[in-house]
């Protein structure tokens, strides 16, 4: 049975409204101050309680549905695939969404694509006292940023609080298995997703694909990708991807092989600009 979201929505809107944040604090949100005009894009909807957690970013609700919590990735387990190894720090990211959500009404925001393939809610997760899920799982290292061209509200929000876990080497970050990668020096059999960082040392734009290159041989250096309707996220941004060119970049997306390692980005949230 769902419960009224009214008083979520009220700490929200005046956090928003310029309560700023020690205000947000007096009122027990977890939230910055630089975060708050962003919770006003989405749509705050129904309350439930959370029954049953299912790895460190999905979660069973009381009235059975599943949520995937939007704009992370958090280490998986096998969840009855055959042959799949639970990546590294998988239970303790299931542990840590317990901690948080386990028995506990959750309010769900929306912010883009309502329902995955699966499925399953994509949703924003606020506990009763204004908590942002998400925030927490990523300030605690216990998950990555994970976004989609349809699904970016808050994102940025999200990487700079990635930053500092990863900064601080909290949770998987101080790992080798989730460590950003050198984009010259990516072994041939890598796959998955994957942070990448590196110098674009060629843009360029042919049959009207746009192709990052990070090396002088594209044939077996990596690349990045953007495909013609992607190109257009990135102009309404404000962004020209052949301004990269020269320019250090953090990438993440999932990893390919096509002439060289290669990451198709499908909006401009996946791609960071770390040196001018």
């Amino acid at each position: 049975m769902g419960h009224r979201s009214r008083p979520l929505f009220v700490l929200l809107a005046g956090a928003v409204l310029g309560a700023g944040l020690s205000a947000a604090r007096a009122q027990g949100l977890d939230i910055q101050s630089r975060d708050a005009a962003a919770f006003a894009a989405l749509e705050i909807a129904e309350t439930e309680a959370v029954v049953e957690i299912v790895d460190g970013d999905t979660l069973v609700l009381a009235d059975g549905r599943q949520v995937r919590l939007v704009g992370l990735q958090a280490p998986k387990l096998p969840l009855g695939r055959p042959g799949f190894k639970a990546w590294p720090l998988a239970e303790e990211a299931k542990a840590a969404l317990a901690g948080l959500a386990m028995g506990r009404a959750v309010t769900l925001g929306y912010g883009g694509r309502r329902i995955d393939r699966h499925g399953r809610a994509l949703a924003h997760l606020f506990d009763e006292a204004g908590v942002w899920l998400q925030g927490a799982l990523i300030d605690r290292g216990m998950a990555r940023v994970y976004s989609f061209a349809d699904n970016r509200a808050l994102v940025p929000a999200l990487l700079a609080r990635e930053a500092a876990a990863r900064a601080a080497a909290r949770g998987i970050w101080a790992l080798r298995a989730y460590a950003v990668r050198d984009a010259a020096a990516i072994p041939a059999s890598l796959s998955g997703f994957e942070l990448v960082e590196g110098r674009v040392v060629d843009a360029a734009t042919v049959r009207k694909r746009t192709y990052l290159n990070f090396g002088a041989d594209w044939r077996s250096d990596f690349t990045i990708t953007i495909a013609p309707r992607t190109r257009r996220l990135f102009e309404a941004a404000g962004i020209d991807p052949l301004s990269y060119q020269g320019k250090r970049v953090r990438v993440r997306g999932w990893l390919k092989s096509y002439n060289g390692p290669l990451i198709e980005a499908t909006h401009p949230e996946q791609i960071e600009v770390i040196e001018e």
